[in-house]
């Protein structure tokens, strides 16, 4: 069994490497203390090496030293070795510190073991897998993802400008200019503001490692192999041909002891050793020493740098990659693929349900046997994908032949998978009912896969895949099925099936224990126990859909197959059921009771939904496909809104009967009733305590519940109808509205997919999402959001239309096929060329054929015909008429959509891959896209997500401890995130990339701004692997980046980082997006003076039209602009902004807000230096024309605060009820001193509690305290987001999604409180009140937003070193450096001026 697991889920990857790799980068990254603590060096001797040092783990299995030993340059490739000690051979799976001898300083060889025939293709395949080195272009050949940050960072050091212990340089911008813009000059035109072109090239650079060099011509199997009989039992293995650079064939032997020449040559087959010639055990050696062209690029490559894993090492999981080579003729290479070592591999047929499972029953009783389950998992799983991959193309290209002779459902079996189709069924809705079926099923075993403590109810690896349009469904193989005793007499078709409606009356152990497990599961998904009518006309109790069919299998365990209705049904698309209820009355009785029954089926048919709820939403209505389900979060939100509504029941109805103190203590039977009343009321399935349960199987068609269930069923009923009104009513208007209060809402149809999945909205309501904001008086400020709706209705009709288009295209025409589809999709009224002409240019130009010789079905196809295939598509499914208008120019004019966005959602939709190169979309005479442009098209894969438990456990203590305040806490628990995701997942891995940037950002308010540098670089290269190069969420670690390194003084990086940012940001949406605004404003503060300007006024243009004039980030945004018009010297200019934003302050907190009173101050100074320079240039006269204007410039610690503000890194947003709690805690201590007869002191003093250590404060706003002697206030440094305010102003802070974490955070109501200054007046030392930052905070993500109502972020207080400004506004723009040396501290840019850790400043 442990044979099989290495074998399906290594992937050609050993599991103990990269282990070790993932270990090693934890180390550098944060220092992970368990490590430290159990490392310790040895001697590592032998196999002609020079001698030379291994650190080693004393937790390390034998073998986990072998294979670190293997990947160092100084051993590659050699294979085949063991290690002794003392003459002693150690065993593989013995621990490192159970071994006598082994420790410190330990001398251990290096062992060359004899090859077996296994071994020796195994080491042939380290061989060619080392000459395969990857070079720049092979991630874009094979559809990857490639990682960019290279071509970035090349010649940046970060030690040039920091010092050694991490600190910034602190020098002011104007001292700073030699090094940030000049090197690389300004920003190219296509990136300034206001640009309308799309250059692709800048995309994907040229990056800065080396092209791999030749080492051979030619590396294959002899056609003297396999080996004669004789030769065979004197040890021959194989025959192999080598060909080197220098022109020379030489055929070598492989044997136990190594690898020889013989004196085989094409024409005469002689076996003998050549004379001279050694027997080498590693193949390389005698590479070198017959080829001085081999020796001298094999040192090449082994002494070339070595590149860090994370850039190297494979993802477990395709991302794909929409562009490919510029040149993709240029990248093919030779592979060596005639060596056959592929070939080999593939033989042995995996069985993927038995390494499944095997890895599932891995024990977990410890933290290292955990880690090992879930990491064997990842590997299997991942390993089962790639094999989906392939077995797509096989299958779809027609290498493989259909198992079964059912021509519209033909089953393949291909590399241990059962692929189909799925069976097309009426009552589904046809093809798209079909390929509903496949993706519900895969979601449905995600669903159970995911359930805690259910380790015994096993579901088969599962994956779908779409490629050249055809879906396809990919299993295990299911084991055989085990009969129990009692089935020995059943017919063979029921043996095994336990459960089910066509399971059988049947009683036995087996089938008592699976009852037991589905009933745990259906506790756990909200499912109810119902009973329906079988097709026998037997009643059948059910804890899941009727499909489900559970069996025991051969191997003993329990399986569970055809969950694909296991989701509640989505009422708003069920077609009217004819019958829920089987009759079993005949006669008079029918007759006189159907009149009635007819009158409560009518009063049932609208009971649930809201009034005039069809006259509103158009809702319910039939759709495409009869498989609408509802998806897990939204019935998770559904059942806390009901749970609300309960208590707020049960509240009400204990009110009107005398309290909650008279009930609870009263004898009679009142709070009984009042509870059994309000269950009653919210339907809760229990009448004593709430319980909300759905049962799969109501609105199903075909499916009948015998009459005993009419109750159940009618409240079923209710409930669905009220959970999808619950979809219109009320989660459709809470995403509305988080999108108006975010800077970093979606940006692309991913990341509005993510968000409406977050709360619970299925895609099929994007018509609906699109009618909303067209509807809110808000439409302006929701444009970018509008946008992304409509191009991604767009799309998916687009995409619904190619697959239906491809399936009559033959393989030779695939090309022009693609290409043809693109151009009259983007270009408006194109008319295709005849095909027999187009031909005859290409065969004259290519001197070959270029495909059909006559027009085809598919060349006919116009621009006008495809547009109105997709409106009647986008009608059908999403119900918006007119919307698309009539053609890709409406869709520009009207939405402001980029036909290059659509471009590159199409290709990333249907796997179709492009060349890189810059495509002009608008010529309405040629056609934009060729043939040649069609480089691929790569199956796309939707799989199971494996869980990272340990690991993801840790995240969330992480977040948590940051919304407590406690920085410390939370760093330590990043840090063993990270760790757990390195033995994991190897880091590649979407939620390890949000780990390591939450840890980034932590390390950086802790001051440890190198250490977070070091992080975000890793965060970067691994979105840009796993989740794509142009992912929204690189294109915020990017700006992340850009922020840490500035802070390390690295300015030109810094630049490149934004740049790059605001590129992909253009590339993906266009300008006209909210966190445009945001990289504007860190390109305006990091560029040079004279191309400043044009970034800053286009944030402030963005910021007022999506927020308002009086919003949080259009006073920002106003006051970067006067700072800026400041260092210019124009003090008019920079009046009239700082007016504008005191003029939002003001409206926003009123006058005696801190903030307020650092913009006035500010606007003063601004004030007094125009008025002296206008003083001076009167003085020095009309003839001088030599006068320069006095200049105000910000330092780059300014700098530095406003970007932090800017992009969101600290997160100060303050609920209201933190204010409230604290305010009854107060309350009720004094009334407790009072109670107990204690003086009561005349004032109280709070004390903030970080990160463990008290820390001083005046109060939790900002608000300055007045000191004793003068009275005179002391503004304490803080954020403007600290005293709480009106709905319409979110701070800067708040506002913004966590991008470090991957979940959205909107911002609360929050409203003035008009006690404070009285409770703040009235503190003293004498008392002291401990208080953890943010303690009433709740950290809710996804499905477990409550109410559509999130409270804001963390208030994270901690500054980082490079943070520590005592400055005002109106101290930060004078004409010489100040030095912050104050005693008391004031606010910059309001900004909390707290010390990390919570250290006293």
């Amino acid at each position: 069994m442990k044979d099989k697991i290495k074998r399906g889920g290594g992937g050609g990857r050993n599991p103990v490497k990269t282990d070790v790799i993932s270990m090693n980068g934890a180390n550098e990254a944060v220092g992970i203390k368990g490590d430290e603590d159990t490392s310790f060096p040895v001697k590592i001797q032998g196999a002609g090496l020079e001698p030379f040092e291994l650190k080693v783990h004393g937790f390390w299995l034998v073998q986990d030293a072998i294979m670190t030993l293997l990947s160092r340059n100084e051993v590659r490739p050699r294979s085949s070795l063991s290690l002794s000690l003392a003459g002693t051979t150690l065993d593989p799976l013995a621990e490192l510190q159970s071994l006598k001898g082994v420790k410190a300083g330990a001398i251990i060889r290096l062992v060359e073991e004899p090859y077996t025939s296994h071994s020796a293709r195994i080491h042939l395949a380290r061989i060619v897998e080392l000459l395969r080195a990857s070079g720049p272009q092979d991630a874009l050949r094979e559809g990857r993802s490639p990682s960019v940050l290279e071509t970035l960072t090349h010649g940046q050091s970060p030690a040039d400008s920091t010092f050694p212990n991490g600190k910034s340089l602190k020098r002011s911008t104007s001292n700073t200019k030699a090094e940030s813009p000049c090197q690389d000059g300004a920003p190219p035109e296509y990136l300034l503001p206001g640009s309308s072109e799309r250059p692709l090239m800048p995309l994907l650079p040229h990056s800065s490692q080396p092209v791999a060099p030749s080492y051979l011509r030619d590396l294959s199997l002899s056609f003297w192999n396999p080996p004669p009989g004789h030769r065979k039992m004197q040890g021959d293995f194989m025959y192999i041909t080598v060909l080197t650079m220098e022109g020379r064939r030489y055929d070598i032997t492989s044997c136990p002891k190594g690898f020889f020449l013989n004196r085989s040559t094409e024409d005469a087959f002689d076996p003998r050793p050549a004379q001279s010639s050694p027997v080498c055990h590693c193949f390389t050696d005698l590479l070198c020493h017959i080829s001085p062209a081999f020796k001298q690029a094999f040192t090449t490559l082994k002494n070339r740098p070595q590149q860090p894993p994370l850039e190297v090492m494979p993802t477990h999981y395709h991302t794909p990659s929409w562009l490919g080579p510029p040149c993709a003729s240029r990248t093919h290479k030779n592979n060596f693929c005639r060596l056959g070592v592929d070939e080999q591999a593939a033989t042995q047929v995996p069985d993927w349900n038995e390494e499944l499972q095997a890895a599932r029953d891995l024990p977990q009783g410890s933290l290292e046997e955990r880690l090992q389950r879930d990491r064997t998992l990842l590997q299997v799983n991942s390993a089962f994908v790639r094999t989906v991959m392939q077995g797509a193309e096989t299958v779809v290209d027609g290498f493989v032949e259909p198992v079964n002779g059912n021509p519209e459902d033909p089953a393949f079996l291909w590399s241990g998978l059962f692929m189909s189709q799925g069976a097309m069924r009426a009552v589904f809705g046809g093809e798209r009912g079909r390929r509903a079926a496949q993706r519900l099923e895969l979601k449905c075993v995600q669903a159970y896969s995911d359930l805690e403590g259910l380790q015994e109810l096993h579901t088969l690896p599962t994956a779908i895949v779409d490629y050249r349009g055809v879906r396809l469904s990919a299993q295990g193989l299911a084991p055989g099925l085990e009969s129990s005793e009692q089935d020995q007499e059943a017919t063979p078709a029921s043996r095994g099936l336990l459960y089910g409606v066509n399971a059988g009356h049947q009683e036995s152990s087996h089938r008592r224990q699976l009852l037991a497990l589905l009933a745990h599961a259906a506790k756990s998904l909200s499912l109810q126990r119902h009973v329906v009518v079988a097709p026998n006309g037997h009643h059948v109790p059910l804890f899941t859909s009727m499909d489900a069919q559970g069996l025991l299998g051969a191997d003993g365990r329990f399986y569970l197959l055809d969950v694909f209705r296991s989701f509640p049904a989505d009422a708003n698309f069920c077609p009217p059921v004819e019958k829920t209820e089987s009759r079993t009355d005949t006669g008079d009785d029918e007759s006189s009771r159907s009149c009635n029954e007819d009158e409560e089926k009518k009063g049932s048919e609208t009971d649930g939904w809201p009034e005039n709820y069809h006259a509103t939403s158009g809702l319910p209505k039939s759709f495409p496909h009869g498989l609408c389900r509802l998806r897990p979060e939204l019935v998770q939100a559904f059942v806390q809104h009901k749970h609300c509504q309960f208590t707020q029941c049960v509240r009400e109805k204990l009110d009107k009967n005398g309290g909650f103190e008279e009930c609870a203590t009263a004898s009679d039977s009142r709070s009984t009733d009042v509870v059994r009343a309000a269950c009653r009321d919210v339907g809760s399935v229990s009448d004593i305590i709430f319980e909300m349960r759905f049962n799969p199987n109501v609105f199903s068609p075909g499916v009948s519940f015998p009459p005993g269930e009419s109750t159940s069923t009618k409240l079923q009923e209710r409930l669905l109808r009220e959970a999808a009104a619950f979809i219109i009513t009320h989660q459709i208007p809470d995403f509305v509205k988080g999108c108006l209060q975010t800077n970093e809402a979606p940006m692309d149809g991913a990341s509005l997919k993510q968000a409406l999945h977050q709360k619970g909205i299925n895609l099929r309501y994007l018509g609906h999402v699109f009618k909303a904001i067209t509807k809110s008086e808000h439409k302006e400020h929701l444009r970018h959001i509008k946008r992304s709706v409509i191009g991604e209705i767009f799309i998916r009709s687009a995409k619904r239309v190619f697959n239906s288009f491809l399936q009559g295209v033959d393989v030779p025409c695939l090309s022009a096929a693609v290409s043809h589809f693109l151009s009259c999709l983007l270009v408006p009224h194109f008319t295709p060329i005849p095909v027999g002409e187009d031909t005859k240019k290409k065969s004259r130009r290519r001197g070959r054929g270029a495909g059909a010789s006559e027009n085809t079905p598919w060349s006919m196809l116009t621009g006008t015909e495809l547009w109105n295939l997709v409106c009647q598509d986008a009608i059908e499914t999403y119900d918006i008429s007119d919307s698309l208008g009539s053609g890709p120019n409406h869709l520009v004019e009207h939405y402001g959509l980029q036909k290059l966005s659509l471009l590159r959602e199409f290709c990333l939709k249907t796997g179709v891959q492009l060349r890189l190169r810059d495509y002009f979309l608008d010529n309405q005479n040629k056609a934009p896209i060729s043939s040649d442009d069609i480089l691929n098209i790569f199956p796309v894969v939707k799989h199971i997500d494996m869980p990272t438990v340990d690991a993801s456990k840790a995240y969330q203590a992480a977040q948590n401890s940051i919304q407590k305040g406690l920085l410390d806490q939370a760093h330590e628990h990043l840090k063993e995130a990270v760790y757990l995701f390195g033995r994991v997942c190897d880091d590649l891995h979407p939620e390890a990339c949000y780990c390591h940037s939450l840890l980034a950002k932590v390390a950086f308010l802790q001051g440890k701004s190198a250490e977070a540098r070091s992080i975000q670089l890793k965060a970067v290269v691994i979105s840009e692997r796993v989740l794509g190069f142009d992912h929204p969420d690189t294109i915020q670690q990017y700006a992340l980046l850009g922020v840490y390194t500035y802070a390390g003084g690295e300015i030109a990086l810094a630049q490149k980082c934004f740049l790059r940012a605001r590129l992909l940001m253009l590339t993906v949406h266009g300008e006209d997006h909210p966190f445009t605004a945001t990289l504007d404003s860190c390109l305006g503060l990091v560029l040079a003076e004279d191309q400043t300007g044009q970034f800053l006024k286009n944030a402030l243009r963005l910021n007022t039209s999506f927020f308002g004039p009086t919003d949080l980030h259009t006073a920002l945004s106003q006051h970067l602009l006067a700072q800026w018009m400041c260092s210019k010297g124009d003090y008019r200019s920079a009046m009239t902004h700082e007016k504008e934003a005191l003029t939002a302050f003001t409206s926003l907190f009123g006058e005696d807000h801190p903030q307020t009173n650092c913009s006035k101050e500010f606007l003063s100074t601004v004030t007094k230096q125009a008025v002296k320079v206008e003083r001076t240039l009167r003085q020095a006269g009309a003839d001088s024309n030599e006068q320069t204007v006095e200049c105000l410039n910000p330092t780059s610690d300014t700098i530095l605060e406003q970007m932090v503000l800017v992009t969101g890194i600290r997160r100060l947003a303050q609920s209201d009820r933190f204010q409230e709690y604290k305010q009854k805690h107060l309350e009720r201590k004094a009334a407790a001193r009072k109670e107990l007869g204690l003086k009561l002191p005349t004032e109280l003093t709070t004390s903030d509690f970080v990160n463990g250590e008290e820390k001083s404060s005046d109060n939790a706003t900002g608000c300055g305290k007045e000191t004793e002697d003068g009275g005179n206030k002391a503004v304490e440094s803080n954020n403007v987001s600290q005293q709480e305010q009106p709905v319409e102003g979110t701070s800067v802070a708040s506002a913004a999604k966590a991008s470090a974490n991957g979940h959205v955070v909107e911002p609360a109501e929050q409203s003035k409180h008009e006690g404070e200054t009285d409770v703040d007046s009235d503190r003293a030392a004498s008392d002291v009140t401990v208080k953890t930052a943010n303690e009433d905070d709740e950290m809710i993500s996804g499905s477990e937003e409550k109410n559509g109502e999130i409270n804001g972020e963390a208030d994270i207080i901690a500054s980082p070193l490079a943070l520590k400004s005592k400055l005002t506004w109106a101290d930060i723009v004078t004409s010489k450096p100040t030095i912050a040396n104050e005693k008391e501290s004031k606010a910059v840019n309001g900004v909390d001026n707290v010390a990390a850790n919570g250290a006293d400043k």
